[in-house]
């Protein structure tokens, strides 16, 4: 015979009133239903579980043994209960996040902190990526949110802007313009750059060119490197210069300096980006949170 809840609610109430009426008015059952319950329960285990007589009801060893097993049961539907509650209301769960370099440099890890302090149950899994490697993994599912370098604007996708970097000049510690307050971008048009690969940086070095060809000039490229840290070692090696983002200053890199850049007023955004359909409760939560966060960014 299967044991279901009510034979272990039924075993339960007499086990914890040792009494036979009082228990069977605690479930408001009839007397002789529960205590076929009991009997069923007892056959289906294979062992005498309440010593009765007419005028006691005690816990045998295998009963006090079989209470303390019913009772974590109920404990864990009481959790089960509990954290299915909790995913539907979008309080606990797991996020699966893009970032870029300008992401986790800027504003990226004191969202996830924000966050983290208001739904503790909320796990984020990271995965870093170019802005298009992360569209992509955002069209296939695999992400759910994107933090990529904008502008962007797609009729599936919503986005929230998160940052807003000016550009500024890195330069190796010992370059004639390192104890300049700031200098121009024409200063730069005949210097070697260190940039990102294309590959990776497409969206960014796009801007960059528009930017240097309203200065005068496109940037010669003498150096490739995949990510800011690497951009940053070429710089401090002196193998070039090259224009990055304000947020680039979190980075304790030594043997560069970061200088602004007189009369760019140019900005460079980065958009926290997702799908418009199939919105969970969790992602919910996170959306609300970047809407209340932004205005302070």
């Amino acid at each position: 015979m299967r044991i279901d809840l009510r034979h272990l609610r039924a075993f339960e109430a007499v086990a914890e009133e040792l009494h036979f009426r009082r228990a069977a008015e605690r479930l408001n059952l009839a007397q002789p239903a529960l205590s076929r319950t009991i009997q069923q329960l007892e056959e289906a285990v294979g062992e005498v579980l309440l010593s009765r007589s007419n005028r006691r009801v005690e816990l045998t060893g295998a009963g006090r043994v079989f209470l303390e097993g019913s009772r974590r049961v109920f404990e864990r539907l009481d959790s089960a209960i509990d954290q299915a509650r909790k995913a539907g209301a979008g309080t606990i769960g797991q996020l699966r996040i893009g970032y870029t370099d300008f992401a986790v440099t800027g504003q990226l890890p004191t969202i996830l902190d924000g966050f983290h302090r208001c739904y503790p149950q909320i796990k984020a899994d990271l995965v870093y990526g170019s802005t298009q490697q992360q569209l992509e993994l955002l069209k296939d599912g695999v992400i759910e949110f994107a933090f990529i370098t904008g502008p962007f604007l797609d009729p599936d996708t919503d986005s929230i802007e998160v940052q807003r970097d000016r550009f500024v000049a890195v330069l190796p510690e010992n370059h004639p313009l390192a104890e300049q307050p700031e200098v121009r971008l024409s200063d730069l048009a005949q210097e070697p750059f260190v940039l990102g690969v294309m590959s990776q940086w497409s969206h960014y070095r796009r801007q960059l060119d528009a930017l240097c060809i309203s200065a005068g000039f496109l940037p010669n490229v003498v150096q490739e490197a995949y990510n800011s840290e690497g951009v940053f070692g070429f710089v401090a090696a002196n193998i070039g210069v090259t224009v990055h983002l304000e947020s680039a200053g979190n980075f304790n890199r030594k043997g560069v300096v970061l200088i602004p850049l007189k009369g760019v007023e140019a900005r460079i955004c980065t958009l926290a980006t997702w799908l418009k359909t199939s919105v969970t409760p969790v992602q919910h939560k996170f959306i609300d949170f970047l809407r209340h966060w932004a205005p302070s960014c």
